[in-house]
């Protein structure tokens, strides 16, 4: 890759021991993640692409091959605060006010209170909520504290954020103005972003590249390089190029159940 590579997997495997047999939720996956890349991973239910997400953030344990984040392990990785992290549900504390809960991570790693002022209301401008910080998560729409929570994994300003099917949950009105923010915060931070998500327009919209992965036991089938400009307004997914994307993904998810044991 021309790119300085931030995340690399080789012949990753994970098997889980259940109590009704062994799990195979990765299998041989070859993987590098370039610097400032937007990668989605796509995929049928339990193909592993949460997997790989909490592998590459050390939530869980590789059971071969091998991975790397900034060249450390991901323990490493996590110990030096190279990620954000967010999950499916926003997650935020409900007796914390949206600054309270942006704050967290920054009290946890010992921030003084200016340096923490100085990055909240960043953070919470690059998401568009600025003017909210007094407000408590009740208060605000799901899309609202999906930003919140993006707002708190940035909060740190690592520079990788991981983010798993962040927008699953919401409608498609929000879901693709949600899509429109983070393409533009992507544009103004040069973050690398890893993004599992079950949808094709949402993947063809958003990424760099787009991963497509086998039903379980998760191996990659596909790897699509997008040829869509950098700046892209929703009304792209009606172009002939947004559509033959949108169809190498299908093929490629259904080139994987081919695998399919």
């Amino acid at each position: 890759m021309t790119q300085e590579t931030v995340i690399a997997a080789t012949k990753l495997d994970l098997t889980f021991q259940t109590g009704s047999g062994p799990v195979h939720a990765l299998k041989g996956v070859d993987l590098e993640i370039g610097k400032g890349e937007f990668v989605s991973f796509i995929g049928p239910s339990g193909c592993g692409k949460t997997t790989f997400l909490r592998v590459t953030a050390g939530l869980e344990s590789p059971t071969g091959g091998e991975i790397s984040v900034n060249g450390m392990t991901p323990d490493e990785a996590r110990q030096s605060r190279a990620y954000g992290y967010v999950f499916q549900a926003a997650g935020l504390y409900p007796w914390r006010t949206i600054a309270g809960n942006v704050r967290l991570p920054l009290e946890i790693m010992g921030y003084s209170k200016e340096q923490m002022a100085e990055r909240v209301s960043r953070v919470l401008d690059l998401v568009e909520l600025s003017g909210f910080e007094k407000m408590y998560p009740w208060q605000l729409s799901g899309g609202m504290q999906q930003r919140a929570s993006i707002a708190r994994a940035l909060a740190f300003d690592a520079e990788i954020l991981l983010m798993d099917e962040p927008f699953g949950a919401l409608d498609e009105i929000v879901r693709d103005h949600l899509n429109e923010q983070l393409l533009s915060l992507w544009s103004r931070t040069g973050k690398t972003i890893g993004f599992v998500t079950h949808s094709i327009p949402e993947a063809v919209y958003l990424s760099s590249r787009i991963v497509v992965m086998s039903p379980r036991p998760g191996r990659i089938s596909d790897v699509i390089e997008s040829t869509l400009p950098r700046e892209r307004p929703l009304d792209i997914r009606d172009t002939p190029e947004f559509f033959a994307l949108a169809q190498r993904v299908r093929e490629g998810l259904r080139a994987g159940h081919a695998y399919d044991e």
